[in-house]
């Protein structure tokens, strides 16, 4: 049981480790992590042992927040191919933005203890888009090994420009902008006079349910995450804030934003940006470079590291990686790169904060939620690994699909074997 059920909350004092805050301060030596009723109380040197706390000697080894992951799907989607198990988008409803990802989280979906295995606790996760530029809303999702995943709904709305999106939104760049504009009015209509709207009327731009839905993004009292690639969508994607000052945009992938890294800065508009995006894998990506997110933030912008369609429902457990490759790139004439503490913000904090819940999660400040990994080595390592796991302050198994695989053929005894394996 032990192995398969998490422990109930308790004070816990994780001691003698490297303790890294992922605020993007440096690491601190010899410190301590505090636990108790689910949230941060203390960390850092010189904290006292609360008195009946568990201890966790962590000494040798680093102590850090749980790794935020940045643009996922991670949770609704098992296995891509078999159409039973992928609710990322549906082709066949005639609604779009009111579109909830939320019941179709699987708090047991393979990919989600591989993750929590590997310091992954918490997670934006987004709808994709399908037959409009509207996604749906998107949800932060805990990682733990119960059925309560979600952190929070309706956490914003996701849209597709670019290439995905003038193909799901007429065919064309100016199509997409106008659908979106229109959208965004009727929007306003709806929250100007509810009761009036029409969306029942077949010359109606949106449903009635799609208006209220994308109301409180023209209002900026939800997020809206666009995915945009292409320098020139982002500059359009920005000056929509001129027509509508009221959204709160958080760009998404951004392969060619360091080529207009000014006007981001001076838009406000924090990224959540692909890591590994190097070549030009399209016509949208043509100054892509690994040098992206160094360039970014060294002009300013607030940049994190997200997965979104690179094995998004998946591979949020290669964040770490990613952010080692760019503490890599500093070392690489003529390459930009992250320092090791923007690196981990940039997994950490950083994502949090751009989603609006930098107050609580993402750091080990006090009062942010207890999610906290012991890690065997440096993070950014490849040759380090998690070896423990608190999510809300309670102790997570370790186990998972592959481990209890492993497990089981390691060492196989005679009888213990499938049927197959007998011949």
């Amino acid at each position: 049981m032990a192995a398969s059920t998490p422990l109930a909350a308790q004070t816990v004092a994780i001691t003698g480790g490297t303790v890294v805050i992922g605020d993007g301060s440096a690491p601190i030596q010899g410190g301590t992590v505090v636990i108790r009723n689910g949230r941060v109380v203390a960390a850092g040197s010189g904290v006292a042992v609360p008195a009946g706390a568990q201890t966790v000697d962590a000494t040798g080894k680093w102590v850090t927040p749980g790794i935020v992951a940045g643009f996922t799907r991670l949770g609704i989607i098992e296995v891509d191919g078999v159409a039973a198990t992928n609710d990322a988008s549906g082709a066949q409803t005639p609604w779009s933005a009111a579109i909830d990802i939320v019941p179709a989280v699987n708090p047991r979906a393979t990919p989600i203890a591989i993750n929590r295995a590997g310091g992954v606790t918490r997670a934006i996760v987004a709808p994709a888009a399908e037959a409009t530029i509207f996604a749906g809303q998107g949800a932060v999702i805990d990682t733990g090994a119960d059925m309560d995943a979600v952190t929070r709904r309706q956490a914003f709305q996701f849209v597709e420009f670019g290439e995905t999106g003038r193909s799901e939104g007429g065919g064309s760049r100016p199509a997409l902008f106008l659908q979106f504009r229109a959208a965004l009015d009727a929007a306003q209509r709806y929250a100007r006079n509810p009761a009036a709207y029409d969306g029942d009327s077949k010359d109606s731009i949106l449903p009635r349910a799609d208006a209220a839905a994308l109301a409180p993004v023209v209002s900026g009292e939800q997020r809206l995450l666009v995915h945009v690639e292409r320098a020139s969508d982002i500059l359009n994607v920005l000056a929509l804030k001129r027509e509508f000052p009221g959204l709160k945009l958080v760009l998404v992938g951004a392969s060619e934003g360091w080529t207009v890294a000014p006007q981001i800065v001076a838009a406000g508009v924090p990224v959540i940006a692909s890591a590994l995006n190097d070549l030009p894998s399209s016509f949208e990506t043509l100054a892509a470079t690994q040098s992206n997110i160094g360039r970014m933030r060294a002009a300013g912008v607030e940049v994190s590291i997200g997965t979104i369609d690179d094995d998004d429902p998946r591979m949020a457990i290669r964040s770490p990686q990613y952010a080692g490759n760019l503490v890599a790139l500093t070392r690489l004439p003529g390459a930009t790169g992250l320092d090791w503490n923007q690196a981990f913000a940039a997994i950490s904090s950083g994502p949090a904060e751009a989603i609006g819940l930098g107050g609580e999660i993402g750091s080990l400040r006090p009062g942010r939620r207890g999610d906290v990994v012991l890690w065997s080595g440096d993070p950014l390592e490849l040759s380090s690994a998690a070896e423990a796991v608190w999510i809300d302050g309670v102790a997570q198994p370790m186990e998972t699909r592959q481990t209890k695989l492993r497990d089981r053929y390691a060492t196989p005894t005679e009888g213990a074997l499938p049927k197959a394996y007998e011949r």
